[in-house]
């Protein structure tokens, strides 16, 4: 590094922009957790599984631009996620948590990879797809979809088990807060297994789509607190 470089990266300039930027990204699972309020309520109640074609392609073709403005807002959301689990593995690699903080890093890929997947279905079926009349091929992608609900649980389990393990392993939670963000990972877990029953534990079942999404969201509000009340404008951003 020369001399001018730095000098700049210490510059109060500089120094004040990287506390902008960290506290930026600290806050962004809380802004993520706000926008995931507003989807939900622009998407509405999609056809659960199993429902018929015509069903399907009517919900499509009726909400079409209310699910593409849906659409569009969950993709930016997710960039929220990402840049939050960026700014908990900074976190946990100062912590010398340097394990925690890669399991953060693949976690929170896998599980924005199958969420844009989910999202790109749902597009592709309000902006097109639904309208081309082929029953078969809506209901079979509507089922597909919620499929992936169901598999997201995995990457969603590890993501909150790196921070809850991270954290703990580097002092910054109490043991409370601990179990139960090990208990929010063992029903993580057993959220991959809700294909397996109806009613209540099932893909469109209430474990599915509330319990499940509400883990994620209050481990979100615990590890913000944790990231919100240590000092800012850290070298790595």
């Amino acid at each position: 590094m020369t001399a001018s470089t730095t000098a700049m990266a210490s510059s109060p300039s500089a120094t004040l922009q990287r506390a902008m930027w960290d506290k930026q990204w600290r806050t962004a699972g809380l802004q993520f957790i706000g926008f995931s309020i507003i989807v939900a309520v622009i998407y509405g109640a999609v056809p659960r599984i199993g429902a018929s074609g015509d069903t399907v392609t009517a919900f499509y073709a009726a909400h079409r631009t209310r699910i593409l403005i849906a659409s569009f807002f969950a993709g930016l959301n997710m960039l929220n996620l990402l840049w939050f689990a960026a700014s908990l593995r900074n976190t946990l690699v100062e912590a010398g948590q340097e394990g925690w903080a890669t399991a953060a890093s693949v976690s929170s890929a896998a599980f924005g990879a199958l969420y844009y997947l989910i999202i790109a279905i749902g597009a592709a079926l309000a902006y097109s797809i639904a309208g081309t009349g082929n029953g078969a091929l809506t209901s079979a992608l509507n089922d597909f979809a919620w499929v992936l609900m169901v598999l997201i649980s995995f990457p969603r389990a590890m993501l909150i088990m790196s921070g809850v393990f991270g954290l703990w392993r580097a002092g910054m939670i109490s043991s409370g807060l601990f179990t139960a963000g090990v208990v929010a990972v063992v029903l993580g877990v057993l959220g991959g297994t809700t294909w397996m029953s109806d009613g209540f534990w099932s893909p469109t079942g209430a474990f599915a789509l509330f319990v499940s999404p509400i883990l994620l969201l209050a481990w979100i509000v615990m590890v913000s607190r944790v990231l919100l009340t240590r000092p800012l404008a850290r070298a790595g951003w």
